[in-house]
């Protein structure tokens, strides 16, 4: 099995698959359907947004979520994440497949997970994997909107990898 993976450093949280998991998995996926991204999809399904800038109008829905974390801030209402065993970096990915710094992972069992990455807007992203060696992983889900999120990021590093290859900065 040929699997293709591009540097990368990340850092991930996992642990064992437990049932548990799965309210955080779907509530985490939710956030992206907070009341204003879904006034800003029902205004897009209307045909309401053809005039609007795309970026622009995402920046504001940013703004408006940065907004909303700091109102939640000052109300002491912080969201809780379930604490999760296992962290460790991430040091190659690829679309499918990920890569851990470290020899933890029991090879063919099944984990969720929570990858930070560099996303517009910032949010964590839950995913379950599993793992095909002690440092290799298969991702096995993720939300739709993580993956493309996902896959842009691995894009875009395997082009600033080939324009540092060819010195162009």
């Amino acid at each position: 099995m040929s699997i293709r993976l591009i540097p990368a450093p990340l850092f991930i949280e996992f642990e064992e698959e437990k049932e548990s998991f799965k309210e955080e998995y779907a509530k985490l996926g939710a956030e992206i359907d907070d009341p204003v991204g879904q006034y800003i999809k029902m205004a897009k399904a209307r045909g309401e947004t053809g005039d609007t800038d795309k970026v622009l109008l995402e920046l504001v829905v940013a703004l408006h979520r940065k907004v909303d974390e700091l109102t939640n801030l000052i109300k002491n209402e912080t969201k809780e994440l379930i604490p999760l065993k296992y962290s460790s970096k991430i040091t190659d990915i690829g679309f499918e497949h990920f890569k851990l710094k470290d020899k933890i992972l029991t090879p063919n069992q099944k984990y969720y997970a929570r990858l930070d990455i560099s996303f517009f807007p910032q949010r964590e992203v839950p995913l379950y994997f599993v793992a095909i060696d002690e440092q290799i992983a298969e991702i096995l889900i993720m939300h739709d909107r993580d993956i493309k999120d996902y896959n842009a990021f691995i894009t875009a590093r395997e082009r600033a990898i080939i324009r540092e290859k060819k010195g162009i900065k």
